[in-house]
């Protein structure tokens, strides 16, 4: 395995949200803070950023162009050539906009786009988890998060990952992706203290789970059964987020975060809030497009 490459050396509040787009062949990624969008060409380096009119959480690749993101409160279409937003979905009450706010999402392949919410504290057991068919339609499929993350799919659709970040679970939910519906829920694995906390995840070609760890300087790789299969230490606290990319989807493009980090752990990792590349040598799967 090759050493950890910085693709990307400016520095993000909390970047999240890696989408490999496998048409555009380019990388997109989120700073959730900043409200920003960013596109990296990644033949020529060069860097193209959008403001969001509000905290975007979470982006996917539109069949028929541009993106679908979660801002802090809607569902919305970018234009990525113009950068303009269309909100198409709103799902939050004004009450649940005052407590929580749009996090993590990603596509199913059968084109729906999935998002959950979290508790803007970070305390209480309030947020929710949503999905919006290609009928542009948002439904709540399940509530009692407290910071929801992480969303994937094993390889066969039976399964959903998502993680409670608080909690320091993975849950895998029974998924029937015909009717795009939840079942029954297990614990896929739990994170030890001394590891941080599960945040973004994603699944490699042979169905295995790779998770970022905030504040635990690794990613883990678990086999379909929840063991740990190995892990990689990394040069940062808090790796966000992780996606494949590149021509053989053979990189794994690791997002980071600087905020809230004391000036001494800063020192100790310089690199924090920088986006990451490294060559695992196991292809991971293109994420589907919203085909709404």
């Amino acid at each position: 395995m090759q050493n950890i490459n910085v693709v990307c050396d400016e520095i993000m509040l909390l970047g999240e949200g890696p989408l490999w787009h496998p048409e555009e062949k380019c990388l997109y990624w989120v700073d959730i803070e900043a409200a920003k969008l960013n596109r990296l060409d990644i033949n020529n380096k060069k860097i193209k950023q959008v403001k969001m009119p509000h905290k975007i959480g979470s982006i996917a690749w539109r069949k028929k162009g541009g993106l679908i993101a979660a801002l802090s409160n809607d569902f919305v279409f970018i234009d990525t050539e113009f950068g303009k937003t269309e909100i198409i979905a709103s799902p939050l009450t004004y009450k649940q906009r005052q407590s929580v706010m749009f996090n993590d999402g990603k596509c199913d392949r059968q084109g729906r786009f999935w998002a959950g919410t979290k508790d803007i504290t970070e305390e209480k057991p309030i947020a929710s988890l949503y999905c919006l068919d290609t009928t542009r339609k948002a439904k709540e499929m399940i509530h009692g998060f407290t910071v929801s993350n992480g969303i994937a799919w094993s390889l066969d659709n039976s399964r959903m990952y998502i993680c409670d970040s608080p909690k320091r679970q993975i849950y895998h939910y029974e998924f029937d992706p015909i009717k795009g519906q939840l079942g029954q829920c297990q614990i896929f694995a739990k994170i030890p203290e001394t590891e941080g906390f599960p945040d973004g995840l994603t699944v490699d070609s042979e169905d295995y789970v790779w998770c970022c760890h905030w504040d635990g300087w690794q990613i883990t790789r678990y086999k379909p059964s929840g063991e740990v299969d190995g892990i990689i230490p990394m040069p940062v606290p808090r790796p966000t987020s992780c996606c494949f990319g590149g021509p053989d989807l053979k990189i794994l493009y690791i997002t980071s975060a600087s905020i809230r980090l004391s000036s001494s752990t800063l020192m100790d990792a310089p690199l924090s809030g920088m986006l990451f590349a490294l060559d695992v040598g196991i292809k991971g799967i293109a994420e589907p497009p919203y085909l709404g």
